[in-house]
């Protein structure tokens, strides 16, 4: 029988030393142990092939990418199924682990996903009326508001005012619930809030204001955002708070609203919102909340965005009440409002809205005319109707340097029949030019000029004068 040469070291090891009698006597020891040996041999060859195919098959199969690994290694094995061993694993039903890592965007509570943004801003602002002063803490001071340019003062004034006020903040979150997001959003800043008095004298403190807030689930939305008969997407870029403000819709309140896709690029919005009628005695230019109000407005846009640009219908039916001590009445309000926004080349767009309708004051240019006269000689809701609109042409002069030419304007009818008092508004026209500079990303400071006229019943009118500096960065 052949021995390997470890066995023939170990056995020679042995028997060196020993005397002959005492190597007789091992006889049987040493058949035992080279018994042993063979078997350890055989082990070793055991393993040694073992490994081969082992290496082999390694290198026989594809590389797995690092992504690849770690899904294979998340995926779990489940229960066994009944009558199935303990340790049986069904691998056709098992299933990747959701990893929970952290989002891009904001950060996560839980399950849900929170984001802050909004922006701090600064506007300088020097104004000239022609027609008399502001009272001391007007928003007409800060913001282009047609119907608080001063008419029949007799005299010009000017002022100067820094603000910071329409600093904005803004919460979201968004938590997965049955493969959807359910989306909020609550959004406040400091800009309308009636200044304290004295409030400039030293520390400036304005309380935050309620802008949006709202729940958003699939194509459903319930809460305070913008009135869906309003396009936000066409308003242009402007150092002041809205622009051509009287030339648009401009309303946020609370409302129902759902969103059907119809086609590609094409989807009806439908919705259901808040109701507030605005009236006005015939003698008193004065607006008045009836707040008797039974029916919401009802609203309805269809959105379409095409290679020609984005671009929007809207439609409003409401019914205008009012009941004072008992004695009221009831009409029918509606408008009709289109816009768009259309691309020119690759910097440059041209943007617009024109609305008409009876009975929608309210939603046009913050209540520059009421919806609709009631009391003295009108015994009964008499409609104003209404035409507004704009337009606006952004150039792009290059990535990052930018302006915006714009006018607006509008108009109301008084009902046939009643006399009004000549202190009511009748039309707003005026224009804006601006220059941006964005150095970076949320960065933009911006220097704009407006001109813009106020026209009263009575033909009386004032000339607003604005050179406007803003300075804001959104994050």
């Amino acid at each position: 029988m052949k021995r390997s040469v470890f066995t023939t070291l170990l056995l020679g090891t042995a028997l060196v030393g020993l005397t002959p009698g005492a190597a007789f006597g091992q006889t049987a020891r040493e058949a035992e142990l080279e018994a042993r040996l063979k078997a350890l041999e055989a082990a070793v060859q055991d393993l040694r092939g073992e490994l081969t195919a082992a290496r082999a098959t390694a290198a026989a199969a594809p590389t797995l990418s690092p992504q690849t690994a770690v899904a294979a290694s998340q995926v779990t094995a489940p229960a066994a199924s009944p009558g199935g061993s303990p340790g049986a694993t069904n691998v056709a039903q098992a299933k990747p682990v959701a990893t929970n890592s952290a989002p891009t965007d904001g950060f996560r509570m839980g399950n849900t996903t929170v984001k802050l943004g909004g922006f701090v801003r600064l506007n300088a602002i020097a104004s000239r009326y022609s027609g008399g002063e502001v009272a001391v803490g007007g928003l007409g001071k800060e913001f282009f508001l047609p119907q608080q340019i001063p008419v029949g003062g007799g005299f010009s004034s000017q002022d100067l005012l820094l603000s910071a006020r329409q600093t904005r903040l803004q919460f979201s979150t968004a938590t997965p619930m049955n493969g959807t997001d359910i989306k909020t959003l609550v959004e406040f800043d400091f800009a309308l809030a009636t200044a304290p008095v004295g409030a400039q004298r030293a520390t400036n403190p304005y309380t935050p204001t309620f802008r949006r807030g709202f729940i958003e689930y699939g194509n459903l939305l319930v809460g305070q955002e913008w009135s869906t008969f309003q396009n936000i997407a066409v308003l242009p870029e402007t150092t002041d708070f809205v622009g051509p403000l009287d030339g648009t819709v401009f309303n946020r309140q609370a409302l129902i609203r759902y969103s059907i896709p119809l086609r590609t690029g094409l989807t009806l919005q439908v919705a259901v919102e808040n109701p507030e009628t605005e009236t006005a005695l015939p003698a008193n230019a004065a607006l008045v909340d009836t707040d008797d109000d039974r029916l919401p407005d009802v609203v309805a846009r269809l959105n379409w965005k095409s290679t020609l640009g984005d671009f929007a219908l809207a439609g409003i039916a409401r019914e205008l009440r009012t009941d004072t001590l008992g004695r009221g009445d009831t009409a029918f309000g509606w408008g009709v409002s289109g816009s768009g926004k259309i691309p020119i080349g690759k910097r440059h767009d041209l943007r617009f809205m024109a609305t008409y309708g009876q009975g929608i004051g309210r939603y046009l240019g913050l209540g520059y005319v009421p919806d609709a006269i009631y009391g003295g000689t009108a015994t009964q809701l008499e409609r104003i109707d209404n035409f507004a609109g704009f337009a606006a042409l952004r150039i792009g002069w290059t990535d990052a340097i930018h302006s915006t030419l714009m006018g607006s304007y509008q108009s109301a009818d008084y009902p046939a029949g009643v006399i009004v008092t000549g202190l009511a508004n009748a039309k707003s026209y005026g224009g804006a030019a601006n220059l941006f500079w964005s150095p970076g990303k949320g960065f933009d400071i911006g220097v704009e000029y407006r001109h813009a006229v106020r026209e009263l019943v009575s033909g009386d009118t004032g000339a607003l004068d604005r050179m406007e500096f803003a300075f804001k960065y959104g994050f």
